[in-house]
């Protein structure tokens, strides 16, 4: 198994993809913390002097009563239900947009991914000391030094800005209570506007930080990488005989072409091919169909049933069959050999119709073959 030393190459796009599968994607924290202050630092700066005024119309309104309502203390709950269910419609409001935004800004930092995968119970997590390992990874401290930072960054201007304005905020006590109050909520929002911005500035290096931690999880060794590729690509033996048994039945499929053929020729046992030439379709000699050991007597016989002439030529057969595709023209290098079987076709075919003589012996056009497209030759080249 490869230790995390080995594994320096970075994550490819389908192990990316597959970690979204599993339900892993960078999410920062500081981000839905600045989405979540934010949308209510917002909605409380715009609807602050409106909920100021409710606040002050419902509290003299509350703290107005006479002897009766002393007498009645039950009179009492029921003034104070308008103001709890506007409480309740407030607070549920705040709520609402403090999850939908939660929700958007994780969506911002990695996207939408939809996995049960990480439900699913998994007794490896009740190891112990594997749980002490990961409070020690690299991810765990870096977060509690992330944390430890902010909280330090958050207090420091909280103090500040407490102790720069102290001495106003004592002097509010002098004041009626609707400036008071307004002031003090002036003095809120100011300091939640100052934590915004630390959170802010933190949230602009968290959000490219946890990229980089998701992608270093997600590293992979040289064996992993050419593992994946093999998986991707399929294994080189099984596709190898895939394509031989594709061959195979396209020679088979092949032996239906032969009564199309002008010539067929053989090793004599192991190889036949048979060609076609139309002048005025084709610029070469094309194979329309090969075959080996039972399938090339298979086309010998249909050969025969058909009176196609069948030529003994051994490198010129095992040429073609290794190098000339069904269907396609033959390999320039094997012009010169076909044209001499071609016409030795051409005077045999003129003989049969009486208008010439029987020509000499058949002709062996193995010195017109190169050495190396022979597949049987030591120089032959590897297609």
């Amino acid at each position: 198994m490869d230790s995390s030393e080995d594994k320096q190459l970075p994550a490819t796009e389908r192990k990316l993809q597959k970690a979204r599968e599993d339900g892993q994607a960078p999410r920062s924290q500081e981000l839905s913390h600045l989405a979540v202050l934010g949308v209510l630092g917002l909605v409380l700066w715009n609807f602050f002097p409106t909920l100021v005024d409710v606040l002050l119309r419902e509290m003299g309104r509350q703290l107005t009563f006479d002897a009766q309502t002393v007498h009645v203390p039950a009179s009492m709950l029921a003034r104070l239900q308008p103001m709890l269910l506007v409480g309740l419609a407030v607070s549920l409001i705040l709520a609402l947009l403090a999850a939908v935004s939660a929700v958007a800004a994780s969506l911002g930092s990695g996207g939408w991914v939809w996995s049960l995968k990480a439900l699913q119970p998994q007794f490896s997590r009740l190891d112990p000391l594997q749980g002490v390992k990961n409070l020690f990874s690299k991810d765990k401290l870096s977060n509690l030094g992330k944390m430890l930072l902010l909280a330090t960054a958050l207090i420091y201007v909280a103090w500040k800005y407490m102790v720069t304005s102290t001495e106003k905020m004592a002097q509010l006590v002098l004041q009626p209570s609707a400036p008071s109050l307004r002031d003090a909520g002036e003095w809120v929002a100011t300091g939640l506007a100052l934590l915004l911005l630390v959170v802010f500035i933190f949230t602009l290096v968290d959000v490219p930080l946890q990229q980089y931690l998701h992608r270093s999880r997600l590293k992979m060794s040289h064996e992993e990488v050419k593992q994946e590729h093999k998986d991707a690509d399929g294994n080189p033996e099984i596709k190898r005989r895939l394509r031989q048994k594709q061959r195979e039945v396209a020679e088979r499929a092949s032996v239906n072409a032969v009564p199309r053929a002008d010539f067929v020729v053989m090793n004599p046992t192991h190889y036949a091919v048979a060609l076609r030439y139309d002048e005025a379709s084709m610029s070469a000699p094309q194979v329309i169909s090969k075959g080996t050991d039972l399938v090339a007597f298979r086309i010998r016989d249909v050969a025969t049933e058909h009176a196609i002439p069948v030529l003994r030529s051994p490198m010129l057969a095992r040429a073609l069959y290794a190098h000339a595709d069904l269907d396609q023209p033959i390999p320039a290098q094997l012009y010169t050999a076909v044209a001499q079987v071609l016409a030795y076709v051409y005077r045999l075919k003129a003989a049969l119709r009486g208008e010439g003589g029987m020509p000499d012996a058949q002709p062996v056009p193995d010195e017109y073959i190169p050495p190396e497209l022979d597949p049987h030759s030591p120089q032959a080249k590897t297609r």
